[in-house]
Formats: C-alpha cells, sequence, structure tokens
C-alpha cells in the first residue's frame, strides 16, 4: 500500500489531506492563480507516470514546465516535450544570462529549468509542474517561486534497483551512479520543511489519488474563470 510522510505544512486525516493555509496562501509578491509544483525524487520512482496520469485526467489545468538538458535524447524522446536538448555551451550562456531558475548537473549532463518555460504556462492560467533533482529543490527554496513541493520514493533501493534494470535503458555504469544518487535522494527527503508531501509509491493508484487529493485546491483554482 502507498503511504505518505506529513511534514508541518500539511495535515492529515484518515484518507483525506488537505494543504494549511500556509501553504496554499499567496505564493509569490505580485503573483496570482494556482501555484506551481514542483515533484521530485529519484529516476525509478515513478514520477512521469504519475505526471502522465495527471495530464490525462486534467490536461487543460496542468502545464509541463519543459527543462533543458545537456544529455542526448534517449529513444522516443522529443524535443521541446520531454526536455529542450541543447548544447553545453547553449546552456551555460543562457544560465550565465540570468534566464534559469535552477541548475544542476549529474552525471556529466547539465539539466535545468528556465524561466521562460514557467512563464509559458503561467500566461495559461494552468498549474506550472516542474520535474527536477533534489539540487533543484534547494536551488528554487532560494527564489520567489514558491511552488508546492512534493517527493515520489520508491518503496526501497532494492525496488528502484529492479525498476531501473527493467527499463533497460542504462549501462552498469549508469544504473549505480543513479542507485547512488537515490540513495542519497531518499535520505534527504525526510529533512524537515524540505518538501510539504512525500509520497510512497508502491501502489500507482493508490499514490496517484493521493497526488490528485493534495493539488485539489490548486485545481479548483485554475478551473475558475481568470476573467478578473
Amino acid at each position: 500500500m502507498s503511504w505518505w510522510r506529513v511534514w508541518p505544512k500539511l495535515a492529515a486525516t484518515g484518507a483525506s489531506a488537505t494543504v494549511s493555509a500556509s501553504a496554499t496562501g499567496a505564493w509569490a509578491t505580485g503573483m496570482t492563480g494556482p501555484r506551481p509544483v514542483v515533484l521530485s525524487g529519484p529516476s525509478g520512482a515513478g514520477k512521469s507516470t504519475l505526471l502522465k496520469k495527471l495530464f490525462q485526467e486534467f490536461g487543460n489545468i496542468f502545464g509541463f514546465s519543459v527543462s533543458h538538458t545537456t544529455r542526448n535524447p534517449r529513444p522516443g524522446e522529443e524535443n521541446g516535450k520531454d526536455y529542450h536538448f541543447v548544447t553545453r555551451e547553449e546552456m551555460q550562456r543562457d544560465i550565465d544570462a540570468g534566464e534559469f531558475i535552477e541548475h544542476a548537473e549529474f552525471s556529466g549532463n547539465m539539466y535545468g529549468t528556465s524561466k521562460a518555460a514557467v512563464q509559458a504556462v503561467q500566461a495559461m492560467n494552468r498549474i506550472c509542474v516542474l520535474d527536477i533533482d533534489l539540487q533543484g529543490v534547494r536551488n528554487i527554496k532560494k527564489t520567489e517561486l514558491q511552488p508546492i513541493y512534493i517527493s515520489i520514493q520508491a518503496p526501497s533501493l532494492d525496488i528502484l534497483e529492479k525498476r531501473l534494470r527493467d527499463r533497460k535503458t542504462e549501462t552498469e555504469e549508469s544504473l549505480q551512479k543513479r542507485l547512488t544518487a537515490a540513495a542519497a535522494d531518499m535520505e534527504s527527503s525526510k529533512e524537515p520543511n524540505l518538501f510539504d508531501l512525500i509520497i510512497i509509491n508502491d501502489d500507482l493508484d493508490e499514490a496517484y489519488l493521493m497526488l490528485r487529493k493534495v493539488l485539489a485546491e490548486e485545481i479548483k483554482k485554475a478551473q475558475q474563470p481568470n476573467d478578473l
């Protein structure tokens, strides 16, 4: 059964979940509408699958912030949809120009979220979803952006390893790097006040129900006419 940890910003009773007033109030000076959502967790935890279900049910409510990366595309990935695939030189130039909210380097590749990617989603009065790593979470906490922080974790490192091996997309070297990073991610996610919610994803349907409930208030905001 999927379960969830609750930190001070969240309150839970039984099977229900609500975001506290401090987590749902005005989320940034001069900004209105639904708050952005940061989804974080190691590769194999199930973030992409949960996001897919969220977009299938609320396709006109959520907008995905497409990250930039310097890594090569994987089979089936599309430029501008899964990632903005750029060169290291191009990405470093835009970072130096202050065009990124956060950026990090993992396994020799750069990843980051540009201001333009978030603004494009907000302009449509949609909930902007940012899929970023732990380093990116810490970087965003230093900015004026005040999203809802959600961590998705696998039940154990052994289960995570099995999921990654079943993908057959990793070399043994890259797999070990991901597992090392995942172990650190799992431990760091327990840090008080780093995340508003931690979902342990060992049952996809239950994990999705928890995610949906905690975002219910922001979904309601986004469904309201933006004509004021």
